[in-house]
């Protein structure tokens, strides 16, 4: 369960991170370290993100939050990006992970399978389509339940 003050931090992460050309897409607050841990996943709207994006935006932030009273005492901030192990669900997303190699889950069975894996072809209005050693595979897109890469395959 996320802590309560998520998505109070995240109304004021957000605005910060757009006029940096970012855009906040996680964030966790550790408690239960000493001292605390706010983590925070940013994305570069435009290119790949970077060190210097992350750096940017705790400089940024940093500020924002020690304004207000949502710490009582001291805490870590660490800003970073996604990677890619999760889900895929923007354009942008399919576009740049074209070639990986990804899991499809449907929502219902198709053809017998609820998981289908292979290399990401692409996405459009009506499918998403994946290489199976090959084999080109189309899946209905309104079956798609999740599409999520695969750790450490490229």
């Amino acid at each position: 369960m996320a802590h309560p003050l998520v998505p109070q931090i995240l109304d004021l992460a957000a605005p910060v991170a757009d006029s940096l050309g970012l855009e906040v897409v996680a964030a966790v607050f550790h408690t239960h370290q000493n001292p605390p841990v706010l983590r925070l996943d940013v994305r570069n709207k435009q290119d790949d993100t970077g060190l210097e994006d992350c750096e940017r935006m705790s400089r940024a932030l940093e500020p924002v939050l020690d304004g207000t009273d949502f710490f009582p005492d001291n805490y870590v901030l660490e800003v970073s990006s996604p990677g890619v192990s999760r889900l895929l669900t923007t354009d942008r997303e399919f576009i740049s992970f074209r070639g990986f190699l990804a899991i499809i889950t449907t929502s219902e069975p198709y053809k017998g399978h609820t998981d289908w894996t292979g290399d990401l072809v692409r996405r459009d209005e009506k499918a998403v389509y994946l290489n199976q050693k090959g084999r080109p595979i189309t899946i209905p897109r309104d079956l798609v339940a999740q599409v999520q890469l695969v750790e450490g395959e490229e």
